[in-house]
């Protein structure tokens, strides 16, 4: 499973970095870029057969869609500063997004026929779920989540405190075997803090076995096999995670030896 690490750089505002390209040969279903855009600059693109989310990781943007505009969106500083805002585009739509504040944007987007509205998902709405516990507790951010009209596509934030654990019990979804499993593509992107730090995401199963050193701006992407995350100690870290699917039910299997972890 090698070449699953992209290492990104912050661009100036005004571009769009795409990451994961349609056609990349280890993902079927999603595509992944950031848009950095400064105040009054905009950004605008048309969408064939692919829906979209946007997360707002920082600054402030008004986006419109059809005939729908959202004025002045986004409120944290930074990803670790309080929940996003994220907007669902469908597929055959127009938008546009006009920076309002310096900020940057995640644009996820997977194929799709779904014919339905844009929404809008508030901080407000963001369910916040605690997974686990002791060193491998962490908060999960669902953004556009199952309750959320869509495609292929669930998006939400995990955050990681120093030294903890996530993805843990190591968990996988790669084999369409519900209620057991359901098959899903992944893409991580990762924000530390400070940004100087570092983690680890471990990337296996029975033939391979990977480790990667993740730092601010990686995106690792997981075609299949279990996935652990660690923050190295003194740093938080972060990660928005895109998941894709044909039947775009999340329902992941632990690895069974170490599920034992849940009760112990």
């Amino acid at each position: 499973m090698k070449g699953l690490l992209y290492r990104t750089f912050p661009t100036s505002g005004g571009d769009y970095t795409p990451i994961i390209e349609e056609g990349n040969e280890k993902l079927k279903h999603i595509e992944f870029g950031i848009l950095r855009l400064k105040e009054g600059e905009f950004f605008q693109e048309d969408l064939e057969n692919k829906e979209v989310a946007l997360v707002i990781l920082e600054g402030k943007c008004t986006v419109k869609v059809r005939e729908k505009e959202w004025k002045s969106i986004g409120e944290r500083e930074n990803v670790f500063s309080g929940k996003a805002y994220g907007i669902y585009i469908p597929p055959n739509s127009s938008y546009q997004i006009r920076g309002e504040k310096d900020g940057e944007i995640a644009i996820a987007k997977s194929p799709s026929d779904l014919k339905t509205e844009p929404h809008l998902v508030t901080p407000r709405e963001v369910k916040v779920r605690s997974a686990g516990k002791g060193n491998f507790q962490r908060n999960v951010y669902d953004i556009i989540g199952s309750d959320i009209k869509a495609g292929r596509l669930l998006v939400g934030e995990t955050i990681n405190l120093p030294g903890n654990w996530s993805s843990y019990p190591p968990h996988k979804h790669d084999e369409d075997n519900l209620p057991t499993e359901s098959k899903m593509e992944e893409v991580y992107f990762f924000k530390v803090n400070p940004p100087q730090g570092f983690g680890f995401i471990r990337l296996y199963d029975k033939r391979h076995d990977e480790v990667y050193t993740v730092q601010n701006n990686d995106v690792v992407i997981i075609p299949k096999g279990y996935h652990p995350v660690a923050a190295a100690p003194g740093y938080s870290l972060y990660y928005l995670w895109i998941l894709a699917g044909e039947k775009r039910i999340l329902s992941p299997k632990d690895d069974p030896e170490h599920s034992w972890v849940k009760e112990s």
